[in-house]
């Protein structure tokens, strides 16, 4: 891993992970064993995050859309995403990574729901790295659940007519901090509902690697051209 020093380094990086499947159609092999090895490349991105300066991370795991796929793949999905918790849950806790999951878990298995409660507070009062996983997460979706509980919270008297009401309060990433940067992998350059009202001011970067093959020298590499870019906010 490179990185130049003196330059700025994004607080919170957000990863669009695009690709696993074509990889794995790209060697001939089943999709899920694309997801199997995607999971293992989060692992490692995770490892080199805090050595490059990233504090939080937050990966885009499964979206509301991706429902549409075959039940095969998103059993697959599912049972990935359980496997990963009960394996990394002893390394993240050892190693100082706070875990949270955004997005609705109605439709999540009990089992999941059970796991992702379980690694939530076991890693609480970690602060090495925050990782975020988006799971059953899309934008629209969460700014209308959002919407509804503040609407929720004025009928039933909670919040006032003169209350300073902000959105951002309402949301899944409540009390996160926006992110600085977000990479989509795989050449695609959809933002696909991706944290739409917390990105507003990010920088994006568009890669053509697919995600399996993404390795920490890519996201150094990233971090170095973000450096080198002028961030107004809307100023002159």
């Amino acid at each position: 891993m490179s990185s130049q020093s003196g330059q700025a380094r994004p607080r919170h990086v957000a990863v669009i992970m695009d690709g696993n499947g074509r990889w794995a159609k790209n060697k001939g092999w089943p999709r899920l064993v694309g997801h199997r090895r995607g999971a293992e490349r989060v692992k490692q991105i995770v490892r080199a995050c805090p050595d490059l300066g990233v504090n939080w991370l937050t990966v885009y795991a499964f979206s509301t859309e991706n429902w549409k796929r075959s039940t095969e793949e998103v059993l697959g999905l599912m049972g990935i995403f359980a496997r990963y918790i009960e394996r990394e849950a002893d390394s993240m806790a050892a190693e100082g990574v706070r875990l949270r999951f955004i997005g609705a878990r109605d439709r999540l298995t009990g089992k999941l729901s059970q796991l992702m409660d379980g690694i939530e507070r076991r890693t609480a009062g970690n602060t090495r790295l925050n990782l975020t996983v988006a799971i059953n997460y899309g934008g629209r979706d969460e700014l209308n659940r959002a919407a509804r509980l503040m609407a929720e919270r004025i009928a039933k008297g909670y919040l006032g007519p003169d209350a300073q009401l902000d959105l951002a309060d309402f949301l899944d990433t409540a009390g996160h901090p926006d992110p600085d940067l977000v990479i989509r992998t795989s050449g695609e350059t959809r933002t696909s509902n991706f944290l739409p009202y917390q990105a507003a001011y990010a920088e994006y970067e568009f890669t053509p690697t697919l995600w399996p093959d993404f390795t920490p020298d890519h996201l150094a590499e990233i971090l170095d051209k973000f450096g080198m870019r002028e961030r107004r906010f809307g100023g002159a």
